[in-house]
């Protein structure tokens, strides 16, 4: 159990973020306060946010546990997403703040039409729903359940059984997140977000950094961080690798010069959830500062994830169950972290799972209201009506969140259940805008097309693994194996074939029946366009430092 002090801190600090978060939104009147904070966050609101609302039990539990069974090579998704991050201050952001939209799916109508930008916000929404909200809280609930000790409290205090008292310790977790989170979210808008995510994101930062210098104390056992650091290195062995085999499960080697990009130029580029806090910048310099501001923090996260995944592994020793290395980090904090630090971190963890939660709310809401809801329903609405319509989609939203929650359970772990889904909707979106903003005449029926078939493909791909176990397959024999074989590749090379196929498909479409003529980009901002003019040796020194990590690491 956590002592009185850590819990009270906990409190105390959830509730100063709720707080602070809903005065510095306070007096919102219209879509642009609303749903893009003004179109006025400066660059470290942004930069911040970003991460804030990236990092979440995710990272804690499944990146984590993922270092600790296969070593450093799953870090990968954090100096590749540095490297996107640049591609995207560099070349996607001016774009999309040029065209002065609100939301990526508006984007689409005026690259194509109104039907393939309503075919990818009614994905996005669905998916919001299943994955990003979903996934947080039920991985919310399980750390905080677990870090806690909620069943055993149930169990102490009411007599429950084992298995009653961890149903009941994860329903009031989904339904604590959901609605704290829901609240302030509902009644602030973006700017709620921004703010809490700011504050959140600091303290998981510093507590972060404060677990792994701990760490390394403990490992270099009083003579210092750099023996720590030694003794770290010489343990680990070639879990120090960065390129993994090509069937690896975490990252595939191959995967880096192909599949990996799929997902993470879609996250952090396309990603509603992910864009609208670079879509509510103040400038085109403000953006692109906080979007490489962002990069920079990414370069260091995996030492404040992932390294410590694998510590744990050498500090804890015998008390890690090697069947249950998801608990590898919120073990460490226990056995690290001293009484008030502990409940500062959980805190800090908390936040991570709130801003997450509601910048996917917000965004989600964003969609359906202005995508969906203003385009086929109410087309006439006031900025009020927007506003209004927006918070009652929130609610709606967090509810159905919750409901579905408890549903995941079902699935082999929660990693899994988020690649099945998520890349249903990733490589088909990131094929479209890739021939939208190339293929000046590709025609919207092949856009259409490609929302269509791409998710259905990618069912294809992956559903013989769901039908047939190995041994199956393999005494089956003949096609069934060769299915079977192809759909347990790993998720990273599907995305990547599909997206090849789908662009290849709409790039032979604009050739047969092109266009009349190349499609115009919109151009109307609603904001000083200015490029920053460090932008360009920021990014390259980013690139030049994740190809020196890659390096090193070999």
């Amino acid at each position: 159990m956590l002592a009185t002090i850590d819990v009270v801190i906990l409190m105390l600090s959830l509730v100063v973020v709720a707080v602070v978060s809903i005065v510095a939104s306070r007096g919102e009147r219209s879509r642009d306060d609303y749903f893009l904070a003004g179109r006025k966050l400066t660059w470290w609101l942004i930069g911040i946010s970003l991460i804030a609302s990236n990092i979440s039990t995710e990272h804690f539990v499944g990146m984590t546990g993922g270092a600790a069974r296969n070593g450093i090579a799953i870090a990968g998704y954090e100096w590749v997403a540095a490297v996107a991050l640049v591609f995207v201050a560099w070349w996607i952001l001016p774009v999309m703040l040029l065209a002065g939209i609100y939301t990526m799916p508006e984007f689409l109508e005026y690259r194509f039409d109104r039907t393939t930008r309503s075919i990818m916000a009614a994905l996005m929404v669905v998916f919001f729903v299943l994955t990003v909200l979903a996934t947080v809280l039920f991985a919310g609930s399980t750390f905080l359940s677990s870090v806690l000790d909620l069943p055993g409290y149930l169990q102490r205090a009411h007599g429950m059984s084992a298995e009653s008292a961890d149903t009941l310790a994860f329903n009031i977790g989904v339904w604590g997140i959901g609605i704290a989170a829901g609240v302030y979210t509902v009644f602030g808008g973006l700017k709620a977000v921004v703010w809490s995510d700011l504050i959140q994101g600091l303290g998981l930062l510093l507590g972060g950094a404060a677990v792994s210098v701990l760490a390394l104390i403990e490992l270099g056992g009083g003579q210092g961080l750099a023996h720590g650091w030694q003794s770290f290195v010489e343990g680990q062995g070639d879990k120090m690798s960065l390129i993994r085999p090509w069937d690896d499960p975490d990252l595939p080697g191959l995967a880096l010069v192909s599949g990996i990009w799929i997902p993470v130029l879609f996250y952090w580029g396309l990603n509603q959830f992910i864009t609208q806090r670079t879509l509510g910048a103040g400038s085109l310099k403000e953006g692109q500062k906080g979007v490489l501001f962002a990069a920079g923090i990414k370069l260091i996260l995996p030492m404040l994830i992932v390294i410590p995944g694998m510590m744990a592994v050498q500090i804890l020793g015998e008390k890690l169950d090697p069947s249950q290395m998801d608990k590898a980090y919120p073990m460490l904090m226990k056995e690290l972290l001293p009484v008030g630090a502990l409940g500062l971190m959980i805190a800090a963890v908390a936040g991570s799972i709130m801003s997450t939660f509601n910048s996917g709310l917000n965004s989600a809401a964003t969609v359906f209201t202005l995508d969906l809801w203003s385009v086929y329903v109410r087309r006439d609405m006031t900025e009020k009506q927007y506003v209004a319509c927006g918070r009652n989609v929130t609610a709606i939203l967090a509810i159905a969140a919750c409901l579905w929650a408890p549903a995941i359970r079902s699935f082999d772990g929660v990693f899994g259940y988020i690649q099945e889904f998520w890349g249903f909707v990733s490589a088909p979106t990131a094929a479209v805008f890739f021939a939208g903003l190339l293929m000046r005449r590709v025609p919207a029926a092949a856009a259409r097309t490609a929302f269509i078939a791409g998710p259905l493909f990618y069912l294809a791909s992956r559903s013989p693994s769901w039908i047939w176990n190995e041994s199956n397959a393999i005494k089956a024999g003949g096609l069934v194996e060769a299915l079977w074989r192809y759909s347990s590749l790993s998720f990273l090379y599907h995305m990547f074939i599909l997206f090849v196929l789908l662009v290849g498909m709409m790039g032979l479409w604009g050739m047969m029946k092109p266009l009349p003529e190349a499609a115009m980009l919109p151009d109307r901002p609603k904001i000083d366009m200015q490029r920053w003019r460090g932008s360009l040796p920021v990014g390259l020194a980013v690139i030049a430092v994740t190809v020196a990590i890659y390096i090193l690491l070999w």
